[in-house]
């Protein structure tokens, strides 16, 4: 931001004001556009929203979110129909409220296993199993048609539920019995989100009070709730009965006994109302009804008639059962109903006593206002499921091009997924595929194309300009630096990112971690930094054994970018293009620069898939590597593995493992001849090629991966 207002001031002086604001109108444009232009987030919890009925959606989806977001944790959702499995990589956990098994549900689950993120089967009802739900009276009396289509749905939702690690729900009757299908079952009761407290607050400001009469409101919700009707069916019949000044007012599906016939002037009928009208309508009640019958099945639903009521001051009379026993304090913010003698006492005292009446109501609002709203209840929620996410741990990466630092830490996050971290690769590139190697299979996400707003217990930056995407990253623990050389001297003298990179090495707020002895003690010394180091590997099954016969034309093989000045490619061909052309065959492998019009190259390998690398050095006899800096070089050691022999100018990323004349032969950078002298020796001298490829085997099998995998998962470990 700093950097851009310095050159808007710039600007303004250099090109006038009409320049000026011209620029800042496309930078804004730019900006914008660029904004709109994400195609993914990155975030902590994707509700996958199973329920086609949008209330119990409203609830168990939108709301979560609400609580969530209001915590701390960012959350999206989708319908389970319209369900991607790839989006696995863009979240750490997955809430599946009512889904039932499908094929892209079942393989989201999966890939969220194998890839250490968590799942969680949200439910409000007991619809999770045949046992409960043959019991209601409604699903006994289906057809045959619709049993087995609803009979199916159970079963594809207890199918979801068993797949998953940890459930969520509604009330403690719930938890007990889903409790019988996962021990770790979090109660997260139904709340009011602040919309609704919005809605109602206007719906308050305009709710009118009627002394001429009593509305008593019953808000049915669906045809199952006919047996729940019934049960107090009597005791409303009582009180119309004995208040000509009492009215029922039924509002959503519901057969109504012909015994109310006689009362049918005082009956009001209403349909569905969306959840903006909700708060109006009930508002123009005066009683909210909420009987249930008595069954496994009902003593698991939800209080959320009594939440709704109370948020337009309505008081409720309630069964004294299930949720509401939970929830309402008889007589204080709600009315608990046992019997029918209670029904019937309970409503003539509300009844007869407006204030009893709105003093049941206004404890009712204030109890639900602090206590059941999404932004004062979500911490609970939100604490669960971050307590149930596995370590998550990005590596922020310039490219996924292959390359020698690269490789090391796709091992890392290898070693680390096996480990049990979520792990994720930021690519500062565009493309976001996943790195498929050998070891399985790691997600990428760009940071070009995506949003990041979720939570990273830890962030690694692999190069100096990643750093500097890290720090700007705010929602993580831990900041870590991979340090795999001394990136200032990759650019030459008086380039500005000399000074950016050599900054990177001195700042306080990132933990300096190495794969490199060399590395480690110039941070110390240079810079004063203390840094953690683990040595680096190689799988030795990648670069597979293969005795060499030094009878017929020796092949070189010569390794590195020719355009990357460090690499000093051009040394090494100084070097092969005096080779007597009829004893050796010169081969070039380089993952990004080509060879250069002089470089003399008999077979010329570029990009080769990793995979294939070693069939490349068991083709090889000699490696010549002549980089001038390097933090650890691997080419040597490969070479060694495959039973090649090395020739090498020494430098801080080689001599930690590199041992002239035990494991391969040392000559003086820059010394043409020297090297020269040196592969000849090697040509000549059997005895001493043996030596060297014995003892490079050895030190090939102390850096095998299986052997140092410990040290590395310390090196991320506090």
């Amino acid at each position: 931001m700093l950097r851009v207002i310095k050159k808007g001031f710039h600007s303004f002086f250099e090109d006038g004001p009409k320049v000026f604001f011209k620029k800042a109108i496309n930078y804004i444009r730019w900006k914008i556009v660029k904004l709109m232009s994400k195609d993914h987030y990155y975030k902590d919890v994707l509700f996958i929203n199973g329920c086609t009925i949008p209330a119990p959606s409203r609830y168990r989806v939108d709301n979560q979110i609400e609580q969530c977001e209001s915590s701390g944790l960012y959350a999206d959702k989708v319908n389970y129909d319209a369900l991607d499995p790839n989006v696995v990589k863009y979240y750490r956990s997955f809430v599946f409220y009512r889904c039932p098994i499908t094929e892209n549900v079942k393989k989201l689950i999966e890939l969220a296993k194998e890839n250490n993120k968590t799942t969680f089967f949200d439910v409000d009802d007991l619809v999770i199993d045949r046992k409960y739900t043959d019991t209601i009276k409604y699903v006994k009396e289906m057809n045959e048609e619709d049993l087995k289509l609803y009979n199916d749905g159970v079963n594809r939702m207890n199918e979801t539920m068993k797949l998953c690690d940890y459930m969520i729900t509604t009330t403690g009757a719930l938890q007990r019995e889903l409790m019988n299908y996962n021990k770790e079952v979090f109660v997260n009761r139904n709340v009011i989100s602040e919309e609704v407290v919005s809605i109602s607050q206007d719906a308050l400001k305009h709710k009118k009070t009627n002394n001429d009469k009593v509305v008593i409101g019953y808000l049915s919700g669906s045809i199952t709730h006919n047996p729940d009707f019934e049960l107090i069916t009597p005791a409303l019949l009582k009180v119309l009965k004995e208040h000509d000044n009492v009215y029922l007012k039924i509002v959503g599906l519901l057969d109504i006994p012909s015994e109310f016939d006689e009362y049918k002037d005082r009956i009001e009928t209403c349909k569905f109302v969306s959840y903006e009208k909700l708060p109006y309508l009930i508002s123009t009640i005066d009683i909210n009804l909420a009987p249930i019958t008595k069954s496994i099945f009902n003593e698991a639903k939800s209080e959320i008639k009594w939440l709704e009521a109370a948020m337009v001051k309505v008081p409720t009379v309630a069964s004294n059962y299930g949720a509401f026993k939970e929830s309402i304090t008889d007589g204080v913010n709600g009315i608990l109903c046992s019997d029918e003698k209670e029904w019937v006492k309970k409503l003539n005292k509300l009844i007869e006593d407006s204030k009893y009446r709105n003093l049941i109501a206004d404890n009712a609002y204030d109890h639900v206002i602090k206590n059941n709203v999404t932004t004062y209840t979500g911490l609970p929620v939100s604490e669960f499921i971050k307590s149930k996410l596995k370590k998550s741990i990005a590596f922020v990466l310039p490219t996924t091009n292959i390359s020698g630092g690269i490789n090391v830490i796709i091992k890392h996050a290898n070693i680390l997924k096996k480990a049990g971290y979520d792990v994720t690769f930021i690519n500062m590139d565009k493309p976001d595929e996943n790195v498929i190697n050998n070891d399985g299979e790691i997600n990428v996400i760009s940071k070009e194309n995506t949003e990041f707003k979720g939570h990273f217990n830890k962030m690694v930056a692999s190069l100096w300009s990643t750093v500097y995407f890290m720090n700007e990253y705010d929602n993580l623990d831990d900041k870590y630096y991979l340090v795999q050389n001394y990136e200032t001297d990759f650019n030459e003298f008086g380039r500005p990112d000399r000074l950016k990179a050599n900054a990177t090495y001195n700042m306080d707020n990132i933990k300096y971690i190495t794969i490199s002895k060399w590395c480690q003690d110039w941070l110390k010394e240079k810079f004063n930094k203390d840094s953690k180091y683990a040595p680096n590997g190689i799988k030795i099954e990648q670069f597979p054994f293969k005795k060499r016969n030094f009878n017929n034309k020796i092949n070189i093989l010569i390794e590195g970018n020719s355009e990357d000045y460090y690499k000093n490619v051009d040394e090494a061909f100084k070097i092969a293009n005096k080779l007597d052309k009829d004893k050796f065959v010169i081969n070039y492998l380089s993952y990004q620069g080509e060879p250069k019009k002089w470089y003399k190259v008999d077979n010329f390998m570029h990009k080769v898939p990793y995979d294939e690398v070693g069939k490349v050095y068991q083709s090889s006899d000699i490696l010549i590597k002549s980089s001038i800096l390097e933090s650890f070089s691997y080419p040597p050691l490969e070479m060694m593995a495959t039973g090649g022999i090395a020739v090498v100018a020494p430098n801080g990323g080689n001599i930690e493992y590199l041992k002239d004349k035990e494991n391969c032969l040392l000559y003086e950078l820059g010394s043409i001849d020297d090297a020269i002298d040196k592969i000849n020796l090697l040509c000549n001298d059997k005895k001493l090629r043996e030596k060297l490829i014995d003892g490079g085997k050895k030190t090939v099998e102390s850096r095998s991966w299986k052997k140092i995998e410990k040290d590395i998962i310390m090196l991320y470990e506090d």
